[in-house]
């Protein structure tokens, strides 16, 4: 069982990883940007390209992944994103869904539709028991890596200045140009490094998850559970989500495998019948 637990708790830190650039966009920005697991494909297939054709090493991929997505992320925001921030959440919905498909198909082309396979160096690779728990390898240092992240990040959003200014930003941008922020350019840079983020999430979930073409699609509703059942006020919602629906799903994998993908989206009903606005959310929303 403890097992179980940890390579829940591994799961769901992935999980919060890939959807933690959404939480960003949708919580903070209040733009529904569908097209958000594009971008963690982009990642995977980057850290794919990187390894086999070029023999980057695996732990040299990732800052490429999260960098090549922040970049594409941002001439994206710069160019196409900006002229909806301020339509309705149905045209962001149709815009970004557009792209998705988009992606897909150029993927498709580009690498084919076969699924692709990360080779993990050796030390990254096996098990090892740790006080009667089977631990994996790859699956704990998810669980730095990721942890580190979600610690960053938060803190990043809580208690610095650009945190403090991005907020600012969503709540009245009229009142935050008047004070001297630069609206536009803290939306790129938040844009961009949620876009990074999913591409290093995409990075570190191709050996798990899998990765070809339709990935995007795939688990872009476990994306948006993450997010929903976590509330859009701050990272913690949907980090502790992301925990919950790991474990959730890890377990009923072991113990009901014939259920399938039931169990999350029973967890995700009984928490929204209980908190309709997630786990965490901003007063008076």
């Amino acid at each position: 069982m403890l097992t179980i637990l940890f390579d829940g708790i591994s799961t769901g830190m992935l999980l919060f990883v890939l959807a933690c650039g959404l939480a960003v966009t949708l919580g903070l920005m209040n733009f529904v940007n569908l097209a958000h697991g594009a971008f963690a494909m982009v990642g995977g297939y980057v850290t794919v390209i990187a390894m086999q054709r070029f023999g980057v090493p695996f732990l040299a991929t990732l800052p490429l992944a999260f960098l090549i997505a922040a970049a594409i992320g941002l001439v994206l925001e710069r160019t196409l994103y900006v002229h909806l921030y301020g339509r309705s959440h149905l045209d962001q919905v149709m815009f970004s869904i557009g792209l998705v498909f988009m992606a897909m198909a150029g993927m498709d082309w580009f690498m084919g539709s076969s699924p692709q396979n990360v080779i993990l160096p050796e030390a990254l690779k096996g098990r090892f028991d740790f006080a009667g728990i089977g631990i994996g390898r790859y699956r704990l240092f998810l669980v730095v890596i990721c942890g580190i992240l979600a610690v960053a990040l938060q803190l990043t959003l809580s208690k610095t200045r650009f945190g403090s200014r991005l907020r600012a930003a969503v709540d009245d941008q009229r009142v935050a140009r008047g004070l001297g922020i630069r609206v536009q350019t803290i939306f790129a840079a938040t844009f961009a490094v949620g876009s990074g983020l999913a591409g290093l999430g995409g990075a570190l979930g191709a050996e798990i998850l899998g990765l070809d073409p339709s990935f995007p699609v795939k688990y872009m509703v476990f994306f948006l559970i993450v997010v929903t059942v976590g509330g859009t006020s701050s990272i913690v919602g949907p980090f502790l989500a992301a925990l919950m629906l790991g474990i959730a799903d890890v377990g009923s994998k072991y113990y009901v495998p014939e259920l399938g993908s039931f169990v999350i989206y029973a967890v995700m009903i009984a928490v929204l019948i209980v908190r309709p606005n997630g786990l965490f959310a901003r007063p008076g929303r």
